[in-house]
């Protein structure tokens, strides 16, 4: 981690914080840290600074903390993500979290698989800890917004244009539709569908609601992959 990421429930003091568990592995086998050295903290959505190792033993550490320095911004995007197989959700999450998307709303399509909206990696502590992963990995402080929609043409008609309103609407997929366009200077709403992409009939709903259809040239690209692609290129 390159961020030594604190909890509300860390801290035992305005500017003292113990640490336990994952953290404290880390901080014994990754960093090899001794008592007195100096480490990059934040507090969950809020500040960064360092924080000076005063104790470290098998069961937990000891961290003197001083917090102030603001979190990076994130970038002006909603990511409409058609919900990916659960191996490729984890790595989706920590990579939206560490590249600063602030809000996902993971969606249903025709093409994801009913047994996707049954794996365990969707509760909210799962997809939590995979936030974390990111933000540690970043040097973030700010849990992205999870959203999440199980149903393709209500969340469409009814509340995609109001999320959309203001923004630049776009949507990734191949076929013969303008090239993505590259450092855009205002926010964007960005739809990216499953492993086969979006049916027809869902691009024209996206088309309605005033996303435009867009693409990143004839290689067809994994939804990890286009995800990472589309970010960059955008931003």
């Amino acid at each position: 981690m390159n961020l030594l990421l604190l909890e509300d429930d860390d801290f035992v003091a305005a500017d003292r914080a113990l640490l336990r568990g994952r953290r404290l592995k880390h901080l014994h086998d990754v960093h090899r840290a001794e008592a007195g050295d100096s480490l990059r903290v934040g507090r969950l959505d809020g500040l960064m600074g360092t924080g000076q190792l005063l104790r470290l033993d098998a069961s937990e550490a000891e961290l003197s903390v001083a917090l102030d320095q603001p979190a990076p911004a994130k970038l002006p995007i909603t990511l409409l993500l058609a919900l990916p197989r659960p191996k490729m959700l984890r790595r989706i999450v920590q990579t939206i979290s560490a590249m600063g998307v602030p809000r996902v709303v993971l969606l249903n399509s025709y093409r994801v698989e009913k047994s996707f909206w049954q794996t365990p990696f969707l509760e909210s502590l799962a997809i939590r800890e995979q936030l974390i992963l990111g933000l540690e990995q970043a040097r973030d402080t700010v849990l992205p917004e999870i959203i999440i929609e199980k149903r393709f043409k209500p969340f469409v008609e009814d509340r995609l244009p109001a999320l959309a309103a203001g923004s630049l609407g776009l949507v990734g997929h191949p076929g013969a539709y303008p090239p993505c366009p590259r450092a855009v200077d205002q926010a964007v709403t960005l739809a990216i569908g499953p492993e086969g992409g979006w049916i027809p009939y869902e691009v024209e709903m996206l088309h309605k609601a005033g996303l435009q259809p867009v693409q990143l040239g004839e290689r067809i690209l994994r939804v990890e992959t286009a995800v990472t692609a589309l970010l960059a290129r955008l931003f």
